[in-house]
């Protein structure tokens, strides 16, 4: 595995890891007043466009990134809808 692999593995688990955080607090809370439903709607909608290119380039890391983030924001924007 090559230098840039580990990079590009480890960039893309921590920006992925990033949204843990904000799901398990907006979960406990159940406030999502600070969030934005349009922005959760165009980054889920993205991330949705990734995991397809990443499917048609045969690319696993990209895959693998963009549907774990793609979880998370889904599940915040399911919660923005339910407690707004």
């Amino acid at each position: 595995m090559s230098l840039f692999t580990i990079i590009g593995i480890l960039g893309a688990s921590l920006t992925t890891l990033s949204f843990l955080p904000q799901t398990i607090k907006t979960m406990k809370e159940k406030n999502t007043e600070g969030i934005s439903l349009l922005m959760y709607s165009m980054f889920a909608a993205g991330l949705a466009l990734w995991v397809v290119y990443g499917v048609f380039t045969n690319d696993l890391p990209v895959i693998l990134a963009n549907s774990v983030t793609l979880f998370f924001a889904l599940i915040i924007l399911r919660l923005k809808l339910k407690y707004r």
